[in-house]
């Protein structure tokens, strides 16, 4: 039997997820239609919309539903118009390839050693007009949740407009629209047992967007394309789900670590997301191990062709070259046992004895 601890990269379906999806699949029909078909898919996204603007503390219509994450930041990045780009050194790589592709200058705000934005570099930032500022809430390599309260002051008070990308924060931490205070906002189906395929970008009430995508007038005329009703019935239904809770297990976890080390210990993190290194021991090597003995982790860094990569926020945290690359990611999730994590620790122990003893001899 497998272990799969890699929920931040894609979470397991949940059963309740499933079974919502299942049903509307069943039903079929295209939200934009209006035979009773078609009113029955609207009403199945009408309502999928009510419970996550409810959930993200903001109003259906501020909502526009994406394929995900990736394609809400791009939305966000350049559909608001902004000639100014400030973003963190460790975003999502489709929050920073996003913003390089606008073609508009781009500023990077440092990180401190623990990966929290230093707000003291984020102010000199701002003294152009039109700016944009894109901070994730919580970070997917080390789980580091940011002081999203601290750089809404900073920005409101420069007049710039406020993105943050709650992809890893949703159904982990508190993710309210209204109480963040920003100005835009990405989240995500499939980190917490949602489908893949699905996310939403909230937009402030009175904040002009560009559409990406055109040709249709689906989403206020935002976001052209039918809707992916079953996806978005199974965002609904993850949202329903209570907040993933696993401090005891991340403690269990980091308590067997012994002697490593655990980037962003001295910070808050999700609690599900432990990002950490056994000095000389690299990564790639300890990823093909665990998966041959039946373990699913990831680097702190993975490209998309599923090879081992530099870590970027490792790096902006200023982790020498060498011990970043061998920093590994383990994170729990909705389905996550003490028992997997005992059996975890066991085969790791076991991997990190045979390295020491090779690197003895």
């Amino acid at each position: 039997m497998r272990v799969y601890l890699d929920h931040n990269a894609t979470s397991p379906l949940r059963p309740s997820v499933k079974a919502a999806m299942l049903a509307v699949l069943e039903q079929g029909g295209n939200a934009s239609s209006i035979h009773a078909e078609g009113r029955k898919a609207r009403k199945i996204m009408d309502d999928a919309r009510d419970v996550l603007a409810f959930k993200l503390g903001c109003l259906p219509q501020m909502m526009i539903f994406t394929s995900g994450g990736t394609e809400a930041n791009n939305m966000a990045l350049r559909g608001v118009g902004a000639e100014h780009l400030v973003v963190s050194a460790i975003e999502h790589p489709s929050v920073l390839a996003a913003a390089r592709a606008t073609g508009k200058s781009v500023d990077l705000i440092p990180v401190d050693g623990q990966g929290r934005v230093q707000l003291d570099a984020l102010q000199p930032l701002l003294g152009r007009t039109n700016t944009l500022v894109s901070v994730m809430l919580a970070n997917n390599e080390t789980g580091v949740i940011q002081d999203i309260a601290a750089i809404r002051d900073i920005t409101a008070k420069a007049g710039a407009l406020l993105h943050v990308d709650a992809v890893q924060g949703f159904g982990k931490v508190p993710v309210n629209f209204g109480l963040l205070g920003c100005d835009l906002m990405t989240v995500a189906a499939h980190k917490v047992g949602g489908p893949v395929g699905v996310g939403a970008l909230v937009v402030r009430d009175g904040l002009v967007i560009e559409p990406l995508l055109t040709g249709g007038g689906q989403e206020l005329r935002r976001r052209a394309g039918t809707e992916n009703i079953p996806a978005i019935a199974g965002f609904a239904a993850a949202a329903k789900e209570p907040q993933l809770d696993t401090y005891e297990l991340n403690d269990q976890l980091e308590a067997g670590l012994g002697g490593c080390v655990i980037f962003s210990d001295g910070r808050e993190r999700l609690c599900n997301t432990t990002c950490f290194a056994v000095p000389g021991m690299k990564a790639e090597t300890l990823l093909m191990n665990l998966d041959l003995s039946g373990f699913a982790v990831s680097s702190g860094s993975a490209c998309s062709s599923g090879k081992v990569g530099r870590s970027h926020v490792l790096e902006a945290m200023g982790v020498a070259p060498d011990l970043a690359a061998c920093a590994i990611r383990v994170s729990l999730g909705w389905n996550t046992t003490a028992a997997e994590i005992e059996q975890f620790l066991t085969t790791f122990k076991s991997l990190s004895a045979r390295h020491l003893a090779r690197s003895a001899a």
